[in-house]
């Protein structure tokens, strides 16, 4: 890594996205935790079509996961890519291009979903014209980030550090993912017909689906995780020949995981157990990729009393160990017959979403925000009410999933004595009622961390601006 005091480096449009990950991290949980209120109490639709649940939780996801995660992987990105490699961005102008077209763009695909206009594809509801926006943007971000490391000193900096191996691979895989999946005929400029039909069209949707979680949500805040986990605990990391295996296994095995949503399908029985399979195997490099960020920490341990910062990170580790052999679990045919279709899928995204993607999030810009205005911030107690709020908030979302999903399969494959349904689909339903109530206050607990993350961000800046506006106009 380097560790120039005082380097020169592209930090403004690192700064915008920063900012504007904070406020799509309130603007996305705030629609979750009402989207989760409204299953609880159908009334607060208010009989509006543009805020019913199927619109708005489709709205939730494109923000939290695009919008908060693709600005928080592009800030982390550019950031970090900077200083691994001892250099300024390739372009600072196409940066700034890629960061305000890639906001429009979000804005746009929230007000089109809103408006019923949508591919219904699962993470991929945006229509043509914006997918095909999307993906040049993506494109920029991708081809900026790699002349940026082609241009560093190859004497002072000879290798790429691994975070950049992770940033490249969730980079191109995300590319022709989203691309392939996207392929569709357009009838008209907000309607399109998929290229594929039955079971293909859901094979290559849950090949993109499944791999947008494994590289967008996995390999790319795994990279977060391996550049801001040794910055924070001021130590090295644990093993980089781990750091490198972990690398490779993830590359090579994500892509053959997409079937085991599939199971119990049309899908020939022999890709959900190749699916099945592999997914189990996946979770020894995932296990080894969360005890290397953990292990970075021996000898330092005690620094989680006082780091609040390092406790976000850290934490998520554990969430990440936990999700990793979740999933695997689930993916196995046994347990599917259970599972399948139920919220016990719902707690396992969300122990993931929460507990790994934003966790390891948040770290990553606590510590960018003091970097990149050059103060503390404003209060670290609010940071360590935050870590509380948003651990204890996702501690009860998944909970309540995973006891409300077991029920719910319990319940519909339940049969009497006479070979018939024990219970109606509509008592299953009015069974879950406390589950979701018991979700939405989850929910609740982490939207109001992040709202306090806001707070605390723009204080922050605020106070760091002032500072150097008097300080300049000391020595004018």
């Amino acid at each position: 890594m380097d560790t120039t005091a005082k380097p020169q480096y592209d930090n403004g449009v690192v700064q915008y996205l920063t900012v504007g990950a904070v406020a799509f991290l309130v603007l996305g949980t705030f629609m979750g935790t009402f989207a989760a209120a409204q299953l609880a109490w159908p009334a607060l639709n208010f009989d509006i079509a543009e805020i019913t649940f199927a619109r708005l939780r489709v709205m939730h996801t494109n923000t939290v996961i695009f919008a908060f995660g693709g600005m928080t992987l592009m800030a982390t990105a550019f950031y970090t890519v900077q200083r691994t490699n001892g250099v300024k961005l390739w372009s600072n102008k196409m940066a700034w291009w890629t960061a305000i077209l890639f906001t429009i763009g979000l804005l746009a695909v929230v007000v089109t979903i809103s408006l019923g206009m949508t591919t219904g594809k699962e993470y991929h509801e945006q229509e043509w014209p914006l997918a095909i926006a999307i993906a040049i943007v993506w494109t920029l971000y991708t081809f900026n980030f790699v002349m940026t490391i082609a241009s560093r000193n190859k004497e002072t900096h000879p290798n790429v550090y691994v975070s950049n191996w992770f940033f490249l691979g969730m980079m191109i895989a995300i590319t022709y993912l989203y691309v392939v999946n996207g392929l569709a005929i357009p009838v008209s400029l907000f309607r399109s017909y998929s290229m594929f039909a039955g079971v293909q069209d859901a094979m290559i949707q849950w090949w993109w689906g499944h791999n947008a979680v494994g590289f967008f949500l996995t390999a790319g805040f795994l990279a977060i995780m391996y550049y801001f986990v040794p910055k924070q605990a001021q130590r090295p990391i644990y093993s980089y020949r781990l750091s490198v295996i972990h690398f490779w296994a993830l590359m090579f095995g994500y892509v053959w995981l997409g079937a085991h949503h599939l199971q119990y399908t049309a899908l020939p029985d022999w890709t959900g157990s190749l699916g099945a399979v592999i997914s189990l195997a996946m979770i020894i490099p995932s296990w080894g990729g969360a005890l290397n960020g953990m292990l970075t920490l021996s000898g330092a341990w005690d620094r989680l009393r006082t780091d609040y910062i390092l406790r976000f990170l850290i934490i998520s580790l554990a969430f990440y160990a936990m999700s990793t052999f979740e999933g695997p679990v689930m993916a196995s045919k046994t347990v599917n017959a259970l599972s399948h279709y139920t919220d016990w899928t719902v707690g396992h995204v969300h122990s993931g979403a929460l507990g790994w993607v934003a966790m390891v999030s948040i770290g990553a810009i606590y510590h960018m925000v003091m970097k990149l205005w050059n103060t503390e911030m404003y209060s670290m107690k609010l940071i360590n009410f935050h870590f509380w709020l948003a651990t204890i908030g996702t501690v009860f979302y998944i909970v309540a999933m995973w006891v409300s999903g077991i029920m719910q399969g319990l319940m519909w494959r339940a049969y009497d004595e006479y070979g018939t349904l024990a219970y109606t689909f509509a008592e299953s339903v009015a069974a879950m009622h406390p589950y979701y109530a018991m979700r939405a206050l989850g929910g609740l607990l982490f939207f109001s961390g992040a709202a306090i993350m806001l707070y605390n961000v723009v204080m922050t800046i605020r106070t760091a601006n002032a500072k150097a506006t008097s300080q300049a106009e000391a020595h004018a």
